[in-house]
């Protein structure tokens, strides 16, 4: 029997962090993204009515910033009816009813711009946009039922399927950018017809072979073609495309229980979290590429840290969580959502970080002209503004990463105060986590639970209706059998913790980093004037309630003790110093 995840319908998140954080994407940050992309031509570039010397010139990537901002509708007004934000997807729809080609095909940028070069050009994107699209159709029709945008898009892989199959008539073989591959799966899932997860498939299992004349026949490590997907076992190139390509190899591995493709995914998965990784869950260390690089090369000062990078990875977990249910990728995942993820939103939710800089030195910064370093400040929007709409379609759907269930278990991976619902029963959660330990669940049917115990974790109690009980912990969880109505407590010991850098990684030897709960902490000069003179004495730690109402560690330190704060909320009182690691005697 299959493992399988609870997704965010089900879940209703009923207070907290996540509610909080839902409410301001529902409030604020939709729209403001929608306004910036209809600011810069994004929304009217739908209309198919462009002319050259016309302002804003379509990208060949456009449609992909508005498919994600259609998938974010989908997402909230599944759970509160947004109207006005619906009929926009609506009407967008219909644009891309009367923009298509009789073929099924549409690409804004293409039939406007460059008819003559579809799927000429594997670096244009164009799979990457389709796939957007796709992913945005079937979940605006699971929220809605409206099946218009479903039904093009469905028509449009069709006809991908004639060119890239059938025909085998475009001028490459799979996907420049990936993002089609487990778009189909979504389809898959959806219809139950299996030519979409053959495409799927198809398409993975092009890569590395160089089937075809120029751009294929140079195995680019870049965008992951340098080998066979199952002779792929060291995460290389760009960081978006490798973890999209990974969570369709284990989506791939789950429905067809390939072995090969779950045997690389572990082996990819380990030497990103192991090897490649920020502590912040930040993946892709440099801008040359906004690539992977060697093994423990992860600068601090011109980190590239991309937002896209770290949800691609929380999404790669997620699914390895299915191939088998092992807490450290429950835990990357909680690494990735409080921290290099989250910092990616301003806390007043209008702005964004594209890069998320690991360290901030401003006066370094001055004598070193010519080195890219990422910017201090969030901003609206971006030249390539991919980032914004990321965060507004994987808020609304956090609770996709709470359960994975299997039979009469129920793995608890991440705590949030919910409600869910499964086939037959009810879960609840009780609790002010992040910011406190204690977790309340209860259950509405005779269940056993695996509750994960977090690897920041190094101590904790469980209570059944008051009273202590002992277990094993397998994998990361606590497995405990429990009848309908009983009150169970997991109290995680939250208190602030020094972390070590593994010493192959030279920018961070000699320094520590704060963590507390789930959270990574930085410091930042506008609390520490004495920010980079600091080196931490004794290790000494105390936690009190900080800046924006969040939690504070301060730590003993010369010249001065020092005032951090959660990592995912720097940069929101103006430019300024930061730091995660600090020096230690």
């Amino acid at each position: 029997m299959k493992n399988k995840y609870l997704p965010y319908i089900n879940t209703e998140i009923t207070g907290g962090f996540w509610a909080e954080k839902q409410k301001l994407i529902r409030n604020v940050t939709l729209d403001a993204v929608y306004d910036r992309f209809a600011d810069t031509g994004r929304i009217g570039a739908f209309e198919m009515n462009y002319k050259e010397g016309d302002p804003n010139r379509p990208h060949y990537f456009w449609d992909s910033d508005v498919a994600k901002w259609m998938e974010s509708v989908a997402y909230l007004t599944a759970k509160e009816k947004m109207q006005k934000q619906e009929k926009r997807v609506d009407h967008l729809a219909d644009c891309i009813e009367r923009g298509r080609l009789d073929n099924g095909y549409f690409n804004i940028y293409f039939e406007q711009l460059s008819p003559d070069m579809i799927f000429k050009d594997r670096d244009c994107h164009e799979l990457y946009c389709a796939g957007h699209l796709l992913e945005a159709a079937v979940e605006y029709y699971k929220a809605t039922g409206k099946k218009k945008l479903l039904d093009l898009l469905t028509d449009y892989m069709d006809y991908i399927k004639r060119i890239f199959v059938d025909e085998n008539s475009a001028a490459f073989s799979s996907s420049g950018h990936e993002e089609i591959e487990l778009a189909l799966i979504k389809l898959y899932d959806l219809t139950d017809d299996k030519k979409w997860l053959d495409l799927s498939l198809h398409f993975v299992n092009m890569r590395g072979h160089g089937t075809k004349p120029g751009k294929d026949s140079a195995h680019s490590d870049y965008n992951q073609d340098h080998l066979p997907v199952r002779e792929q076992f060291t995460a290389e190139g760009h960081a978006v495309r490798a973890c999209y390509l990974y969570c369709a190899m284990a989506d791939l591995a789950l429905r067809c229980d390939d072995d090969g493709l779950k045997n690389a995914c572990e082996k990819l998965f380990d030497n990103i979290t192991q090897r490649k990784m920020y502590i912040t869950g930040g993946i892709g260390s440099t801008a040359a590429g906004e690539r992977f690089e060697e093994d423990f090369r992860l600068p601090n000062d011109t980190a590239y840290a991309e937002t896209c990078a770290a949800l691609s990875l929380a999404l790669f977990a997620r699914r390895m969580s299915l191939l088998d249910v092992d807490g450290k990728y429950a835990d990357t995942a909680e690494k990735v959502i409080y921290n290099g993820f989250l910092s990616g939103l301003s806390l007043d939710g209008k702005s964004f970080f594209y890069e998320n800089a690991q360290e901030i030195n401003l006066k370094e910064r001055r004598k070193h002209e010519g080195v890219h370093y990422p910017i201090t400040q969030r901003v609206e929007i971006f030249g390539c503004s991919c980032c914004p709409p990321n965060v507004t379609r994987f808020i609304p759907s956090v609770a996709d990463f709470l359960y994975v269930y299997n039979g009469n278990t129920v793995y608890v991976n991440q705590y949030m105060q919910s409600v869910s619902h499964f086939e037959g029963f009810d879960i609840s959660q009780e609790t002010d986590y992040p910011y406190d330990g204690k977790i309340k669940i209860s259950a509405t049917s005779d269940k056993k639970l695996a509750l994960r115990i977090p690897g920041w974790c190094d101590e904790y109690s469980l209570y059944i209706n008051g009273k202590a009980v002992k277990c094993d912990t397998v994998k990361g969880y606590a497995c405990i059998d429990v009848c309908a109505g009983d009150a169970v407590l997991l109290d995680l010991k939250m208190q602030p913790k020094l972390n070590f850098a593994d010493e192959r990684t030279e920018a961070d030897r000699g320094k520590t980093a704060v963590s507390y709960g789930p959270f990574i902490m930085c410091a930042e000069a506008v609390d520490n004037p004495h920010l980079n003179e600091a080196v931490l004495s004794d290790g000494q730690m105390q936690v009190t309630k900080g800046v924006f109402g969040l939690p504070a560690v301060t730590v003993s330190a010369s010249p001065d003790p020092l005032y951090m704060i959660p990592y995912h909320a720097f940069a929101n009182r103006g430019e300024t110093d930061m730091k995660i690691w600090i020096p230690v005697k």
